[in-house]
C-alpha cells in the first residue's frame, strides 16, 4: 500500500524560503504571484493492506518524525497498491 505525506507550514508561521521562491519568480518575469508557501511531500510504500491500519501507522509516522507538528500541518493520502 502506498501513502503520501503533505507537510506544510502552519498559515501563521513566516515562510521565508517561500518569500524567496516568490522574489526569485517576480525576477524571472512571473507577475501576478501574490504569496508562496513552501512544504515537502513524503511518498511511502508501505507493508499495511488495510488502508485504516495504513493511515493509523503513517498519522504516527507524520507526529513522530516528518513534521514538526509546533509549527507545520500535515496531510495524508492513503493510495492503494
Amino acid at each position: 500500500m502506498k501513502a503520501r505525506v503533505t507537510v506544510t507550514l502552519k498559515s501563521g508561521v513566516l515562510d521565508p524560503q517561500g518569500q524567496a521562491i516568490e522574489g526569485a519568480l517576480a525576477s524571472l518575469g512571473f507577475a501576478g504571484t501574490r504569496s508562496v508557501r513552501q512544504g515537502k511531500i513524503f511518498d511511502l510504500d508501505l507493508d499495511a493492506t488495510d488502508p485504516v491500519s495504513a493511515r493509523l501507522a503513517v498519522e504516527q509516522m507524520a507526529k513522530k518524525l516528518l513534521a514538526n507538528t509546533v509549527i507545520e500541518d500535515f496531510q495524508i493520502e492513503i493510495l492503494g497498491e
